[in-house]
């Protein structure tokens, strides 16, 4: 028989136990977070109707689906988790309470051609709050402040939130006379990767004039804060309707934004952030880590006016964030950003028997330690010591149970901390109040 040669498909992550511990770890830090703010978790189906994955059109879209090769109903691999929640919003909009705070973390399927730190499945960490008919501002105030509380609970809390109403470049738009909305903020939303000039020369290709095209870069440009570009929208005289709307919806979020206690020095009102998405109606935001923007937007989103207009003639405005957890953690792990957090993962305790006789008294310990919640493995295998502590120092483990005929026949065990090498003897009984006092000491 011939051997086959172990690899994956590109495009795909696989990770290492230490890495895969790290990884976790941001995913649970990710989750409590969630929950603490009162989301609700969900998990859709990941083969969904393709008719369904393409009900906003094919495009792009089309042709990066996973499709599954089936004779009955076409079905496709989800290709994100928002097409779900609007499928997921429709169906069960009877059985469900508004405003629905919903989360979903979990694998989706893209197509793309690979790239460096780009994958084809990956994992997505996304909240929404979906309202019946309306949903206040203060809705889109509130989600930054749980991503803010998440990098912090990840150790980075240098991070700035770029926000911007979509409505205020429509508007400002719309005054100078130029109806290309949506390709002009697809063009703007490239700014930063292409440079200015070629955002100009973009531009031109939709017949826009060159004052135009001045007026436009003079609007977007930045300001020292964002009590600055706060202003500089008050200096603009513009009666057109959208634009006003723009100013006090972006004016009210940037308020409630510090009432939710994220500092005021980690945001920025950037007129340059417009998601290029048409899916977005209103207030969009990217967020970057302080000194590594090269890394990209670690978290975006915005306001939507109707989630579910496909499925439903029901109004189900909404307000989401995500945040792609795979890519996120490869560009941090590569920028060695989380060796810092190795520190807040619980380390197992490792029952080592020294001899077959005592096997069944470790098997006694290893079930009291997970009775009592601490993370606990067995040693089964037969061999000598070294072999055994060996394994030990190849887990990282923190504290070793070690136990032998003479431990078993005293009923004791032998506590020994791999930190600091201290060991010590006591008696079973004692087992699980001496770990919790070492715990908190």
């Amino acid at each position: 028989m011939s051997i086959v040669k172990p690899s994956i498909l590109p495009g795909f992550m696989e990770l290492l136990p230490e890495e895969q511990k790290l990884f976790d770890n941001m995913k649970n830090t990710i989750e409590e977070n969630f929950i603490k703010y009162g989301f609700v978790n969900i998990d859709t189906p990941l083969i969904e109707k393709e008719e369904i994955l393409l009900s906003k059109g094919g495009g792009e879209t089309s042709k990066q689906i996973y499709r599954i090769d089936k004779e009955s109903t076409a079905q496709a691999l989800r290709f994100d988790l928002t097409v779900s929640l609007a499928r997921y919003v429709a169906m069960h909009q009877e059985n469900l309470h508004f405003p629905f705070r919903r989360y979903q973390i979990g694998k989706v399927y893209r197509g793309e051609r690979n790239q460096k730190g780009r994958y084809r499945e990956f994992y997505q960490c996304d909240i929404d709050i979906i309202g019946n008919e309306n949903l206040d501002l203060a809705n889109d105030a509130e989600l930054p402040s749980l991503i803010f509380n998440i990098f912090k609970d990840l150790g980075f809390s240098e991070l700035v939130f770029k926000i911007n109403n979509r409505k205020l470049l429509q508007g400002f738009l719309e005054s100078l006379s130029i109806n290309k909305f949506e390709e002009v903020l697809r063009t703007i939303d490239k700014l930063a990767k292409i440079g200015e000039e070629k955002t100009k020369d973009l531009l031109r290709e939709f017949e826009i004039s060159d004052e135009n095209i001045e007026k436009i870069f003079d609007f977007i440009e930045s300001e020292d804060s964002s009590e600055k570009s706060l202003e500089k929208l008050d200096n603009y005289q513009i009666e057109n309707e959208k634009f006003k709307e723009g100013v006090k919806e972006l004016k009210e979020v940037y308020r409630y934004m510090q009432d939710f206690n994220l500092p005021s020095e980690n945001v920025k009102i950037d007129f340059t952030i417009t998601r290029g998405l048409d899916y977005y109606t209103g207030t969009v935001y990217e967020t970057y880590l302080k000194d590594y923007e090269e890394i990209g937007a670690v978290c975006s989103g915005g306001r939507y006016d109707d989630l579910a207009n496909n499925f439903t003639k029901k109004k189900f405005p909404g307000v989401g964030l995500s945040l792609g957890l795979t890519r996120l953690f490869y560009q941090l792990n590569e920028a060695g950003l989380l060796t810092k957090q190795e520190e807040t993962i619980d380390k197992p305790i490792l029952v080592i028997p020294m001899d077959e006789e005592s096997k069944r008294y470790a098997i006694e310990l290893v079930n009291i330690l997970r009775e009592n919640n601490f993370a606990s493995q067995v040693y089964l295998e037969n061999g000598k010591a070294k072999k055994k502590f060996t394994y030990a120092d190849r887990l990282d483990v923190e504290k070793v149970l070690i136990v032998g005929t003479n431990e078993m026949e005293a009923n004791e065990v032998t506590v020994r901390n791999y930190i600091n090498g201290d060991q010590k003897t006591i008696n079973k009984e004692e087992l699980i109040e001496f770990l919790g006092v070492v715990n908190e000491d």
